[in-house]
């Protein structure tokens, strides 16, 4: 690893500058967060107030409380001084090149002469940014373009001038991938650099197709979103995301700095319909009101008619074009001749010949630009994954048919695509038509490359396994990863092949934004509809008998997750011998959402969890109390140290700040073996009666005094509290594991009878909001 740094200065406190302190100050740095002067008594206001931002519980900036003992807050005016021992000074302030300039020049004359200096811009060339600058300080200076939010967007795209040492790019690049997290490209300095130049175009594309072929907000957001692998918020829920006025903005920014020719500005033009929304003060989210206006979660949610210019009520678009690409791929749109196909093709065919014309104006390699998109924004897949997922060369036949130009580099994927194995290699097409094997940094592996260059073992619709390095990677697949009896066969399966075959471990791991959203409660569902209890049951068993069989191997077993661990899917990782999990993981049991209790060994595992807490250890019924108000608060963790005050985690599981490095520092773990830590799981002498006529107490008083519980809420927490505590037993009785695992089932059949769970089922399936009832 390049020497780390010691001290890092953020000069400008807003949304960015905050985010970017916030993230140095997660991976253990020291930072000096300033920004102009306050009025009144505080001069150190502005800075404080981006500190707050760090804090909305919504989307923290922080990791803990001591990444924000690591912050200092300061202004300019009194602070410049302390810049004499950073490492590292990050300018955040308005794109402004005046202003950005005479900054450069206070830093100049405080800051170390060895000093790496950065701007945050995304629109002013770094050419530009340097030009009176003496030429020591433009070989230590650079542009590091952070996405926000900083904490989770993973892409920075680092940006080098003409005389920027080499040293710099590499420690700024080490340093962004190994200890901010950060998938870190390497752009030209160009207009927009990769992500945004592309990105923005893709956006406005959508907006002036869906506004001249007469699409509703609702009707293209269904459309430019899941079904492309885009995020849900599609185009104009974008918009509203983003701030209209914001977008506005960006887009006139790029305007200026593209040169005449380019296709952008044939879709950056102003729309009155918009000017007049900005003057209105219908900016979007933050205004409370946009193309869409309310609160999506308590159903208020309204929509804007842009022929009345009044909001109505929103109804999700029923599109079976959409619901049909998203499980049959891109291709089941562009075909489709109704105006719905017709917008999917004209903007997914602009977007990617505008990504293809721009090789090698920005990029000699495919592989950065896709990166670029899906870490910059969250796409599934770049421009060149979708060209092979359409068929270059359908794309290329399609657009020479209706007279239209194609990019010279389009044709060099016509004939094996843009990506391609050749032997056990996963290769890409570069700008000169050579193919040539992907290689990324040292340490640096994507499950989904490795597997694409390998057959698999065993493939089902749900999941698939293969054998790499002697370790057997389970990947699950399906949407969301949600859970099936097919699902826990490969990972079953899996299971004895290791043993019977000798492999070195066994790896459950994927590529897909999350590892899994839990059990797919369509199955719960059909199961309670036929009142199939016997076929609930063997489920229920089956999946225990999986995680309980991966979890006693004589084989070291690592789970690695990254985005959403829950329910189920936090029932595999609770059963791993070792889990390497992503620092931004949410992992937790949050079945009683929908009516039921955790039954894949999930309550059993929480309470064994609690009584090895070092806030337990020598109280068993603080243990059951612990456990009960958690599982039953569906209580999730948000980072490591979340997850280790909640009992998630044990002291041998270990985190990756950069989810690209997790499979290789889980496959490092299981040729390694040390820190594999066996399981315990001794009979549990448990309080019984007493403690379960007190959380009884408990649920009934909170459902009464201020209508926190439900009634339905009251029900389930009663079968958790039956499970912590052991029920209605004299105090003292024995609890095996398989007694609590047995103890789990019945609830479980117990709840899925009731009404009031079906219920829940059919609004979360039905709706995707949970019911309170």
């Amino acid at each position: 690893m390049t020497r780390s740094f010691r001290k890092v200065a953020v000069i400008g406190a807003g949304t960015m500058g905050a985010g970017i302190a916030g993230q140095v100050a997660n991976a253990g740095v020291e930072v000096l967060l300033l920004d102009l002067h306050g009025d009144g008594d505080d001069p150190d206001s502005l800075a404080r107030r981006g500190y707050r931002r760090l804090l909305d519980p919504a989307q923290p900036g922080l990791m803990s409380r001591r990444a924000g003992e690591r912050i200092r807050l300061g202004n300019i005016r009194d602070d410049m001084h302390q810049l004499s021992d950073c490492d590292w000074v990050a300018e955040a302030v308005v794109e402004r090149l005046d202003v950005k300039r005479m900054l450069y020049r206070k830093i100049g004359e405080v800051a170390d002469d060895r000093a790496i200096i950065t701007s945050n811009t995304s629109t002013i060339p770094i050419r530009m940014l340097v030009e009176d600058m003496p030429v020591s300080r433009r070989s230590r200076f650079a542009v590091t373009h952070f996405f926000n939010p900083v904490r989770f967007m993973r892409l920075l795209e680092l940006v080098g001038g003409d005389e920027t040492d080499p040293d710099v790019m590499s420690r700024l690049e080490s340093f962004c991938d190994e200890q901010l997290g950060k998938g870190v490209v390497r752009c030209r300095d160009t207009p927009g650099f990769l992500a945004n130049r592309i990105g923005v175009y893709a956006i406005q594309c959508a907006l002036h197709a869906a506004m001249r072929m007469g699409l509703t907000a609702v009707e293209a957001d269904a459309i430019f979103g899941r079904p492309m692998g885009i995020p849900k918020t599609g185009v104009f829920g974008l918009y509203d995301l983003i701030g209209i006025d914001l977008m506005a903005d960006v887009v006139r920014s790029l305007a200026t700095i593209l040169p005449p020719g380019d296709p952008f500005h044939a879709e950056s033009g102003e729309i009155p319909l918009m000017t007049r929304m900005i003057a209105n003060g219908q900016t979007g989210n933050k205004q409370g009101r946009g193309f869409y206006k309310g609160d999506a979660e308590d159903g208020s949610r309204l929509v804007l008619n842009r022929d009345t210019e009044t909001y109505e009520p929103f109804a999700r678009a029923n599109l079976s074009l959409a619901e049909a690409a998203e499980k049959e791929g891109m291709s089941r749109l562009v075909d489709d001749r109704t105006k719905y196909g017709k917008f999917a093709w004209e903007v997914l065919s602009k977007t990617l010949s505008y990504a293809a014309s721009l090789v090698p104006e920005i990029s000699d390699d495919p592989v950065a630009i896709d990166d670029a998109m899906k870490l910059g924004y969250n796409w599934a897949r770049g421009p060149f994954e979708m060209l092979d997922s359409l068929g270059v060369s359908a794309v290329v036949d399609r657009l020479e048919s209706e007279g239209r130009n194609v990019p010279g580099f389009l044709l060099a994927g016509r004939e094996r695509g843009f990506y391609s194995v050749r032997g056990r290699s996963l290769g890409v097409v570069d700008v000169s038509g050579q193919w040539s094997a992907l290689t990324r940094p040292a340490g640096m592996v994507r499950v989904g490359e490795v597997c694409r260059a390998l057959s698999p073992e065993i493939s089902a619709e749900a999941a698939s396994w293969y054998s790499c390095e002697d370790v057997a990677v389970v990947v699950f697949h399906s949407k969301a990863n949600a859970l099936n009896g097919e699902s826990m066969g490969v990972l079953h399966d899996a299971v004895k092949q290791v043993q019977g075959r000798g492999m070195r471990g066994l790896l459950v791991h994927n590529d897909a934004p999350h590892f899994s959203c839990g059990v797919n409660l369509g199955t719960i569902r059909d199961f309670c509809r036929r009142d199939d209890m016997d076929g609930l049951d063997r489920f229920l068993a089956d999946f225990q008998e999986t995680v309980i069989a991966m979890r006693d191997a004589d084989f070291p077993v690592v789970i690695a997750p990254a985005g959403l661990s829950l329910g189920g899917g936090f029932e595999i990782v609770l059963h791993g011998k070792q889990v390497v999990f992503h620092a931004n993981s949410i992992m937790g049991l949050v079945e009683t959402a929908v009516g039921v209790v955790p039954s894949g060994g999930g309550c059993k595992e929480m309470l064994y969890r609690w009584t090895e807490h070092p806030d337990c250890m020598d109280d068993l019924s603080r243990a059951c109390w612990k456990a009960f108000m958690n599982t039953g608060y569906g209580k999730t963790a948000t980072s490591p140290d979340q997850a280790l005050d909640l009992a998630m985690i044990r002291n041998n599981d270990s985190y990756q700040a950069n989810r690209d490095r997790m499979y290789r520092a889980s496959v490092d773990a299981i040729m390694d073996g040390t820190r594999q830590k066996p399981f315990s799981r001794p009979v549990l002498y448990l309080p019984g009666q007493p403690v379960f006529e007190e959380m009884k107490t408990w649920l009934k008083t909170a459902h009464e005094s201020d209508g926190v519980l439900t009634p339905h809420d009251v029900v389930v927490g009663t079968e958790i509290a039956r499970i912590m505590s052991g029920g209605d037993v004299a105090p003292g009785t024995g609890f095996s594991e398989q007694d609590l695992l047995d103890a789990e089932r019945r609830s479980f059949l117990t709840l899925a009878r009731q009404p009031a769970t079906l219920a829940r089922l059919d609004s979360m399936l039905d709706t995707g909001k949970p019911l309170r009832n």
